[in-house]
């Protein structure tokens, strides 16, 4: 006799301590060693680099903290529970990566300008080596973060996870500003901290942008509620869709819809329709936390 396989419920407190384990300890070594690799290698990008490292163990800190909260139970003086504290977290994230980003570029534009960069050393092989390390062990943390950010949906990982990425793309500048200032042009070394910065600002502007979204309760747009509309319509005994409103709320989706059904049925009929679009919708779409739907009789047809 066949057996169906089932597939084991997502341990999402494991996966939460996973992620920021993987992620504190990575970014604790790696910018141990890229702030070692820049002081020993005389590189003012990698040092920037280990300093946007350093940053990433705040971060992730703060993901998780925002994270844990959010999974709390709704309670009396929260009755639609903590989801919003997770944007918050991200609206803190994408706050120091802005911060960070912007003290490194004025560090990096300072040194050009005063033109200090004719006078440094240049820098060595660990400097060169760090960067490639950094670039490959980022890389790898933000697909890891990734993945498990989107299967327990995260915002405030998803965020952390641009962060390592952010991390990368920083020490590609590195890279090609070492290896630049090993060529004999040494403004290069400090041309990659400014390039640095503009990744970081970009990313820190993108997290920023989608967690005061989140905030504001904006709709989930109209890609996602045409498919909404759609299947609401397709459901038994539902002859329209009068009214269809989505907001979201923090990494959540709440719904207010008003339904059209034949009007001359039983009270009790047309409430069981209700309830079978209610669990419907909740089951077809794991981020809707909440329905509230509302009956109107369908128009007569002549």
């Amino acid at each position: 006799m066949a057996t169906q396989s089932q597939t084991a419920p997502l341990d999402e407190a494991a996966v939460i301590r996973n992620l920021s384990f993987v992620s504190v300890f990575g970014n604790a070594v790696l910018s141990g060693f890229k702030l070692f690799a820049g002081i020993t290698g005389h590189s003012s990008a990698m040092i920037s680099d280990a300093v946007h490292s350093f940053s990433d163990v705040l971060t992730t800190l703060i993901a998780w903290v925002g994270v844990k909260i959010s999974k709390k139970d709704s309670d009396n003086e929260h009755p639609y529970g903590h989801e919003r504290l997770e944007s918050v977290a991200s609206l803190l994230l994408g706050v120091v990566l802005l911060l960070t980003g912007l003290g490194i570029g004025k560090t990096g534009l300072e040194t050009i300008f005063s033109g200090q960069y004719q006078t440094l050393t240049t820098p060595g092989a660990i400097a060169l080596a760090a960067a490639i390390l950094s670039i490959v062990g980022k890389e790898a943390m933000y697909w890891y973060t990734r993945h498990y950010a989107l299967l327990i949906h995260s915002s405030a990982f998803l965020a952390d996870a641009w962060h390592h990425r952010s991390d990368a793309f920083s020490s590609i500048g590195s890279l090609i500003g070492i290896a630049g200032a090993m060529l004999g042009f040494p403004v290069l070394d400090s041309v990659a901290s400014v390039v640095i910065c503009l990744f970081i600002v970009k990313v820190s502007y993108d997290i920023l942008k989608d967690a005061i979204n989140k905030l504001l309760d904006t709709s989930c747009g109209e890609e996602y509620e045409a498919k909404l509309r759609s299947y609401v319509t397709a459901r038994p005994g539902v002859e329209g869709v009068d009214l269809l409103h989505t907001r979201m709320f923090g990494n959540k989706v709440y719904i207010d819809l008003e339904i059209a059904v034949n009007g001359d049925q039983p009270l009790r009929e047309a409430h069981a329709i209700a309830e079978a679009v209610h669990t419907g919708v909740e089951q077809a779409f794991p981020e809707v936390k909440h329905v509230m739907i509302h009956v109107n009789p369908a128009k007569a047809t002549a």
